[in-house]
């Protein structure tokens, strides 16, 4: 079986540049576009009611909460999105729910670029948000089940690069196009995903489908082809052969798979596991990162007191230092581990934060305000390094075969849903409290530290049917962190550096 003639690392690398790059560009770069465009004089000409630039200041406050509406219409698509991939993420496979969720996506870019009517913005928003939200909980979990354990990390990882791509990318067409004297100035910019879509589409259309989806729908012959082109061996190979009877064990042990079964625990973990898997998008969320990233601009423009053009350029650079910390996290995720990353990124945020809290409210002091513009550079690239990928990645190692799509699609339901309150309260807890909202990110991400060092289990180096032993060698919340430390990895047969053996399976496993 051939896709583009490709196989083995450089079929790998061109899904991931083709399908996943895109994908997860147009996800940054519909978060961050509409923060710059809110300033944007031919944008607030268009839609007055969400000006509050040029508001009366008895309709500040009125017209600030509809803003935070309307961005959060956006997160509130993609709650649908994500929520729709429950189903058809097992009935169609990843790759068709991904051509699907690209083809709204380009719908809702279209509907807001030709937007003469507020009515028309909101429902653009929601559908574009749709689009997107299908994206994201499913390009994540197809990049892992065809990735191989060994470079698992690093791909699903490179989703904070992308995303932080998509982001600059944004902010950079909205520096560019502010000096456009027409309302093109932001009719182009929101336009743009449409060509990012369109390569997900094509590209998708010639990729493999997930080896382990196709084991899950009884096509096991279609299933050991795409491994053999993913791994570039024969179909006959051996390690095919073990990869496969890894999958057909797993579905064995868990059966089919329904909603119902994530809300019991079972010999399996399920609830455990479900938990942990939105758990994670839950702490990302939790960081403060979206309400840095929906208001750059305006962050910089009304609260640090600086210039337009000096805010834009500097909101391009805030999306840059993203880039750089998601190049240390593909670089260092299997080395290091997810938990290190996690907890090296949660104290950093927590300084951090709390620095540019310090800062901002000197309010006077432009020393202190290029100081404040510098912390939130370095907790950009910190909260990258632990937040940017993992997340995304963790749910999808974590969560069983047969109910991958569903738990992917409940965590990323309940990120979307995140966006949507933050969003939502950001321009108000501004106008309201001002530097004191860090504050309360600073103790958020605090508290994480304690949280990732208990309750989350080490996954690097394991293949997705190891972790599924982890869970099942669980008795208690606490038991799958010492598991992961004592399980062997079966990647490279040998005991991992500074772990006692671990007792037999038998000995371990619950006793049910």
């Amino acid at each position: 079986m051939a896709f583009l003639g490709l196989r083995g690392s450089r079929l790998n690398y061109v899904a991931l540049l083709g399908v996943v790059m895109p994908a997860l560009m147009s996800l940054g770069y519909n978060q961050g576009l509409l923060g710059g465009a809110l300033t944007l004089p031919w944008f607030e000409a268009q839609f007055p009611q969400i000006d509050v630039t040029n508001a009366e200041h008895s309709e500040k406050n009125y017209k600030s909460t509809l803003q935070g509406t309307v961005v959060a219409l956006y997160a509130a698509g993609g709650f649908l999105g994500a929520i729709a991939c429950i189903g058809l993420g097992d009935k169609l496979g990843r790759r068709q729910t991904i051509i699907i969720a690209s083809v709204v996506q380009m719908i809702g870019a279209f509907l807001m670029a030709s937007s003469f009517g507020f009515a028309q913005l909101v429902v653009s928003r929601v559908i574009l948000g749709l689009g997107t939200g299908g994206q994201l909980a499913t390009v994540p979990v197809w990049q892992s089940e065809i990735s191989p354990a060994s470079k698992r990390g690093a791909h699903v990882g490179t989703t904070g690069i992308f995303i932080a791509m998509g982001l600059t990318l944004a902010l950079l067409v909205d520096l560019g196009m502010s000096y456009v004297p027409n309302s093109a100035s932001w009719r182009v910019p929101v336009g743009l995903p449409i060509i990012l879509c369109l390569t997900v589409i094509v590209f998708t259309s010639h990729m493999p489908e997930s080896p382990r989806w196709l084991v899950q729908q009884g096509r096991v012959s279609a299933a050991r082809a795409v491994l053999a082109a993913l791994r570039d061996t024969e179909l006959d190979d051996e390690m095919i052969d073990k990869e496969i009877r890894d999958v057909e064990s797993s579905l064995a042990i868990v059966g089919k798979g329904t909603i119902r079964e994530i809300f019991h625990m079972g010999h399996q973990r399920i609830l455990h596991r479900a938990s942990l898997a939105a758990g994670g998008l839950v702490l990302l969320q939790l960081t403060g990162v979206n309400s840095i990233t929906f208001y750059s601009t305006t962050i910089f423009q009304t609260h640090l007191h600086l210039d337009s053009t000096k805010s834009r350029i500097l909101a391009v650079i805030y999306q840059l230092s993203g880039v750089f910390g998601g190049i240390i996290c593909v670089f260092t995720i299997e080395g290091f581990g997810r938990r290190v990353l996690w907890l090296s990124s949660s104290t950093a945020n927590t300084i951090a934060m709390i620095l540019v809290a310090a800062l901002s409210s000197q309010s006077t002091n432009n020393i202190a305000m290029y100081a404040a513009v510098v912390f939130i550079f370095i907790f950009h690239f910190s909260m990258i390094v632990g937040f940017g990928g993992i997340p995304f990645l963790y749910a999808s190692e974590v969560a069983p075969l047969s109910l991958r799509t569903t738990i992917n699609g409940i965590s990323s339901g309940i990120y979307w849903a995140l966006s949507v309150l933050i969003a939502e309260v950001t321009p108000i807890a501004f106008n309201a409290i001002g530097w004191k909202y860090f504050l309360i990110f600073a103790c958020l991400n605090f508290a994480m530290i304690p949280i990732v060092y208990l309750f989350y289990p080490e996954t690097a180096g394991l293949s997705l049917e190891d972790i599924d032993e982890v869970f099942i060698m669980s008795t208690g919340w606490l038991d799958p962190v010492r598991v992961a430390r004592q399980l062997p990895t079966r990647l490279n047969g040998r005991q991992p550096q500074g772990d006692r053996p671990l007792e037999t399976k038998d000995k371990e496993a619950p006793k049910v």
